[in-house]
């Protein structure tokens, strides 16, 4: 295996951000699309969640991975793939 050179490295990685921040800004709008359709927006343009979701999320955010349910955790599974095609990619030196 060849030895990349370090500048080349860094060239490589930080067009490697952009293309992860592309897919995660992807995920992020995906996941507020969903997010203010499950509120009622009120005539100030405020939304209001209902409290059995945020206490789901209130869970969720306190909880490890490792300790997330079986679903919770292919959850979180699925969204990673998104990110994968793009670093084997990259790994393979396209």
């Amino acid at each position: 295996m060849s030895s990349v050179a370090p500048d080349e490295v860094e060239r490589i990685l930080n067009k490697l951000v952009d293309e992860l921040a592309s897919i995660e800004h992807a995920r992020w709008a995906h996941w507020q699309a969903y997010l203010h359709d499950q509120g009622v927006r009120r005539e100030d343009g405020s939304l209001v969640l209902p409290a059995e979701l945020v206490s789901r999320w209130d869970r969720q955010i306190a909880t490890p991975y490792e300790d997330l349910s079986s679903d919770e955790q292919a959850a979180d599974r699925d969204q990673v793939m998104k990110y994968l095609p793009t670093i084997k990619r990259r790994l393979a030196g396209g």
